[in-house]
């Protein structure tokens, strides 16, 4: 039986590890959430882990109903406790940069990450491989694009590899309306295939999402940024492409769900049966290429890919900041991309370590709360 600790258990992915885990028989020792205290409640007495974490917020909500046995650890603290716990696999699912030194702990520990967290590896890529290269740690990830290929680079060698092409649904405004200043947040919140979190999933409407899975893939297949291509694939089933020198292509297929490359990343290098119908294979498939006129967040995740250093963690917390501000009422859906590029543009770039993603984190998202009051 394997034992697994989850790091975000209450959102999309960590719930999706859960029922993953129903099918496997999993032990589940360890549980990271927020505060979502009654959901978490829920999976404790289920899964009777040994520890659990939740924002101290919420602590005394969930306390007295915990299971004998179970421990709770409040805050950062826990959630690194839970990484670093006596696991086969952690899997990493805690969203944004908060994920980042959980992740990092989990790695220090010599776990095996299976990596749903794309903001750890695009703020601090490097360093990341650093920590599990260090600690003999394994890396898989979640994330169906980097889930593709993965799978499609197995057995391959990376000299003979022309590019990475992620594929994107293209969201929902892939063609109209023609005017995306007015798109509203519950229009921007439906996505046209996937169930994921509101923060995701304006993030796909924009494109920024793709932008990030082109760092990630930058990074955690450590090769360069013009091998990352994007195209648009408004079906959602073809994950990921590798184009290889030779002129052949491997594609990795798959349904809407992401329990199939959590179950991979989780079970790898084995392909255990599960309980799902097999996709069936027919209608039409169609290709784009990326509107990046209509999308100038796809373009600024590349522009701060090649600037490099602190850029990557720059974006990614002004993102966070404006995402929240649109989702509010403060700035209209367009302005989101230009917020990314006003504080690219203020960047101070630097050498990328431990303590200057810290530090840039916080300036990029004070530096984007002070671009939306000027505005106002």
């Amino acid at each position: 039986m394997k034992r697994i600790s989850i790091l975000g258990s209450t959102g999309s992915v960590g719930t999706q590890t859960l029922d993953v885990a129903r099918w496997r028989g999993y032990e589940v020792v360890g549980l990271a959430a927020g505060k979502n205290a009654e959901l978490l409640v829920g999976q404790a007495q289920e899964f009777r882990p040994k520890l659990v974490s939740c924002h101290p917020d919420v602590a005394a909500q969930v306390e007295p109903h915990l299971p004998s046995g179970t421990r709770l650890v409040g805050g950062l603290e826990g959630s690194e406790e839970v990484a670093q716990l006596e696991a086969d696999t952690v899997v990493a699912a805690i969203s944004g940069i908060a994920g980042l030194k959980p992740t990092s702990a989990a790695l220090k520990a010599g776990r095996h990450v299976a990596l749903a967290n794309k903001e750890a590896m695009v703020v601090a890529g490097p360093l990341v491989w650093d920590l599990a290269r260090a600690n003999e740690a394994l890396l898989t990830p979640v994330d169906s694009e980097h889930s593709a290929l993965f799978q499609c680079l197995i057995g391959e060698a990376k000299e003979s590899v022309a590019s990475l092409i992620l594929t994107a649904s293209g969201g929902p405004f892939r063609n109209e309306p023609a005017d995306l200043s007015k798109v509203t947040p519950k229009q921007a919140l439906k996505h046209p295939n996937w169930d994921m979190g509101s923060k995701i999933t304006i993030d796909s409407a924009t494109l920024f999402n793709k932008g990030l899975e082109v760092l990630e893939a930058h990074f955690l297949f450590e090769l360069p940024l013009e091998k990352i291509e994007v195209v648009v694939h408004p079906q959602s089933l073809i994950h990921s492409f590798v184009r290889f020198k030779d002129g052949n292509l491997k594609a990795q297929i798959g349904p809407h769900d992401m329990r199939v490359p959590i179950h991979f990343a989780i079970e790898y290098p084995e392909r255990p049966e599960i309980p799902l119908e097999p996709l069936p294979l027919r209608g039409t498939w169609e290709l784009f290429e990326p509107d990046l006129q209509r999308f100038p967040s796809l373009a600024l995740a590349y522009k701060a890919g090649e600037m490099g250093g602190l850029a990557p963690a720059a974006l990614n917390a002004a993102d966070e900041v404006a995402v929240e501000a649109f989702m509010s009422g403060q700035i209209g859906f367009m302005d989101i991309p230009r917020l990314l590029e006003g504080v690219l543009e203020s960047l101070d770039n630097a050498e990328l370590s431990w303590e200057s993603i810290d530090e840039t984190d916080t300036w990029a998202r004070e530096t984007c709360k002070e671009i939306i009051k000027s505005r106002r």
